[in-house]
């Protein structure tokens, strides 16, 4: 009976510490209102589930080590490219036309400037997987991007600039039927969860 006194005389003791310590952790959260009850929203990060069918075999990994250094060195300036791209657009479409061609070709010579010198000591395999990513992370081919920002002349122009270099901007991303991009796709969700 003693020990028992004594165990609730310190849960109680302890009551209004716990209490204190979970009201100071206590953040400030958002909730909504469902049928008068009020439920909290909660955020979670994302989260990624990748079947272990859709990882690389020991075996892909010791015969694709060329295509996975490609994809390593390329997916970075891919992802920076849809940055880029996704800001350029918010801005521009907040602009009158004339403000927004000036707009565009500004942030051509930038990306042009910060990553001319780079890009021209890659080699031929790593362009096209370039231009792979890119559709990859954008939704789009290269070719579809210029032309939707500089117009089909220029974006002709280009292409038959990459063609003179065995090259295609028209190139799509297909993982779903296209082999090899399904193992570029495989390399890079490898990259993006830290497995490689």
């Amino acid at each position: 009976m003693y020990l028992v006194r004594k165990s609730l005389l310190i849960l109680l003791l302890l009551l209004p510490i716990c209490l204190a310590v979970d009201a100071q952790d206590r953040k400030v959260r958002f909730a909504t209102v469902l049928d008068g009850d009020t439920i909290p929203l909660y955020y979670l990060s994302e989260i990624n589930i990748v079947s272990d069918g859709s990882l690389l075999t020991a075996t892909e990994l010791r015969k694709n080590k060329k295509l996975i250094r490609n994809v390593r060195l390329m997916l970075p300036y891919a992802k920076e490219g849809r940055r880029r791209l996704d800001k350029l657009e918010a801005e521009i479409a907040k602009m009158p036309r004339k403000q927004r061609k000036a707009a565009i070709k500004q942030a051509e010579k930038d990306l042009l400037n910060d990553y001319k010198g780079e890009l021209s000591n890659y080699t031929f395999s790593q362009g096209l997987v370039l231009i792979k990513l890119i559709d990859r992370e954008t939704g789009r081919t290269s070719y579809a991007i210029v032309d939707e920002l500089r117009g089909k002349l220029r974006a002709g122009v280009y292409q038959a600039f990459a063609k003179l270099f065995g090259y295609n901007l028209k190139t799509k991303y297909d993982p779903q039927n296209d082999p090899k991009d399904n193992l570029i796709e495989r390399i890079a969700r490898s990259i993006e969860l830290g497995k490689l």
